[in-house]
C-alpha cells in the first residue's frame, strides 16, 4: 500500500513539474494554446504590477510583450511541491533572460523571481488555479553577442517540435 501512494504521489509530482515546464517553453516559443493548456478557465494570475487577471490572459501578454524582444529564455530550478490530494501547491525559482533593443543599445534583462502556485486536478488533470510571482531581483545591461544559432525559431518552426510530439 505504500509503495503505491508513494508511485502516485511521485506521478503526480511529476505531472506537475510537466507543467511548469511547459510553462516556459510556451513563453519561449511563443505558443499561445500550450500555455493556456497549463490554467484552468477559471485560474487568476498575480505577476505584480505588470498583470493581474485570467490566468489564461498572462499568457496572451507575455506571448505579445516577448515579440518585441529579439530573444529570451526561462528556465525553472528548485521546484517544490506539497501535496494534498486532489489539490497542491509548489514554489520553482525561475530565471528569465531577454534580449532587447534599447536607445540603440543591445541589451540583455534578466529576472530572477519565484512562482507560488495553487494546483487542482480536474477531471483527472492537473491545471494551475492561482500563480504570484515574485521578483526576487533583476538587471538590465548592455551585451556583446558572440553568436547566433539561426537553427532555433520562437514559434512551431522550432526544431523542438519535430522531436517533442506530445507538445504539437
Amino acid at each position: 500500500m505504500g509503495d503505491t501512494k508513494t508511485l502516485a504521489e511521485l506521478a503526480d509530482k511529476q505531472a506537475i513539474s510537466e507543467l511548469i515546464y511547459r510553462y516556459c517553453r510556451a513563453v519561449d516559443r511563443l505558443d499561445v494554446p500550450l500555455g493556456h493548456s497549463i490554467w484552468h478557465a477559471d485560474a487568476w494570475a498575480d505577476y505584480g504590477e505588470f498583470y493581474q487577471g485570467p490566468g489564461r490572459g498572462v499568457i496572451d501578454r507575455i506571448c505579445a510583450q516577448h515579440l518585441r524582444a529579439q530573444q529570451h529564455s526561462h528556465q525553472v530550478t528548485n521546484i517544490l511541491i506539497d501535496l494534498d490530494g486532489d489539490r497542491a501547491g509548489s514554489e520553482a525559482y525561475c530565471l528569465a533572460g531577454l534580449r532587447i533593443e534599447r536607445e540603440g543599445v543591445r541589451s540583455q534583462m534578466t529576472v530572477w523571481s519565484r512562482y507560488l502556485d495553487t494546483w487542482e486536478r480536474r477531471d483527472g488533470h492537473w491545471g494551475l488555479t492561482r500563480r504570484v510571482t515574485v521578483r526576487d531581483f533583476d538587471e538590465i545591461r548592455e551585451v556583446r553577442e558572440m553568436q547566433r544559432d539561426a537553427r532555433g525559431s520562437r514559434d512551431r518552426n522550432d526544431p523542438s517540435y519535430a522531436v517533442l510530439r506530445a507538445c504539437q
